[in-house]
């Protein structure tokens, strides 16, 4: 296994092989809405399909999860807008996904019980299992790798997709379905326990280590007290970068030393190159890179 420290390495991947495909820019793309769940009584779900134009073979799919304390947030919103309009012209298709806010109007603090906060957890990773169902059924109509869909997520999105991938017990999904990979921002997960040589997926992992709110290492949500109703320990991005590393997978930690929890949606904006590098050598390439980098 072998480990990269230096951003110039990533660099000069990207310059030397600019004109490869997922690493070179187009500006042509189209936009469609799709209703992928209908529920009584509450708002169906839908997510926006952003797809490269003149595409004739199957292309990869990012899955956009917003964030927004399982309270709030949208798939219209100005970072999950950005991100997709900004990855769908390096050759992704991309979606941004609209899930139930089971939280909005309970809040997500300290006051709020723990079982409630791992129930918004399972009731968010549900919904996308239901919208990966959705592509799984279209991926000819819709030109999809199924065997190349990856989960991005922030904060909230990034602790849905986390739990979806290392923890959640899906009984939507084919128990053989496999993520190609996960990007999460300022997310955690309940447990490691489930990250094993058989459930690892290429990992990028990016966290402020002095986030407010969700841990970097170990420690509690919101950092609660022990006796408050909403305390629940989780383990953030530098806890799971560890469990990999010491199971010998692949994972790409991006640690922002004094960092907060703005770092939910800055890489959107300020590590691009990083994102890409991880999307094209880590999950399309498979290079199984272990890679530590902090700033």
């Amino acid at each position: 296994m072998k480990t990269l420290l230096s951003l110039c390495s990533i660099f000069f991947f990207l310059n030397s092989f600019s004109q490869v495909d997922y690493l070179s820019k187009s500006n042509k793309f189209s936009e469609r809405t799709y209703t992928y769940l209908r529920i009584k009584k509450e708002k169906n779900l839908k997510f926006d399909f952003y797809k490269p134009k003149k595409t004739k073979e199957k292309v990869p799919l990012l899955i956009y999860v917003h964030g927004g304390g399982f309270s709030g947030g949208d798939r219209k919103d100005k970072n999950s807008t950005a991100f997709a309009k900004e990855m769908v012209q390096y050759g992704y298709a991309v979606a941004t996904i609209s899930y139930r806010l089971t939280m909005k109007g309970k809040g997500f603090g300290c006051a709020t019980n723990s079982a409630l906060k791992i129930e918004a957890f399972n009731d968010v990773s549900k919904d996308i299992s239901y919208a990966v169902k959705y592509f799984l059924r279209r991926k000819k109509r819709l030109k999809i790798d199924a065997d190349k869909i990856i989960l991005v997520g922030s904060s909230a999105g990034a602790e849905a997709i986390l739990n979806l991938a290392y923890v959640y017990n899906n009984k939507i999904l084919d128990p053989n379905f496999k993520f190609a990979g996960i990007i999460a921002m300022s997310g955690a997960v309940t447990s490691i326990d489930k990250i094993t040589t058989e459930t690892a997926i290429p990992t990028q992992l990016f966290h402020g280590t002095k986030d407010n709110l969700v841990p970097y290492n170990i420690a509690s949500h919101h950092f609660c007290k022990l006796e408050s109703v909403g305390y629940l320990n989780l383990f953030g991005s530098k806890a799971i970068a560890n469990k990999l590393k010491s199971i010998q997978k692949p994972f790409y930690l991006y640690s922002v030393k004094n960092g907060d929890h703005s770092w939910n949606t800055k890489p959107i904006y300020q590590c691009k190159n990083e994102i890409l590098d991880f999307l094209y050598y880590d999950v399309l390439k498979q290079k199984n890179r272990q890679i530590e980098t902090e700033i």
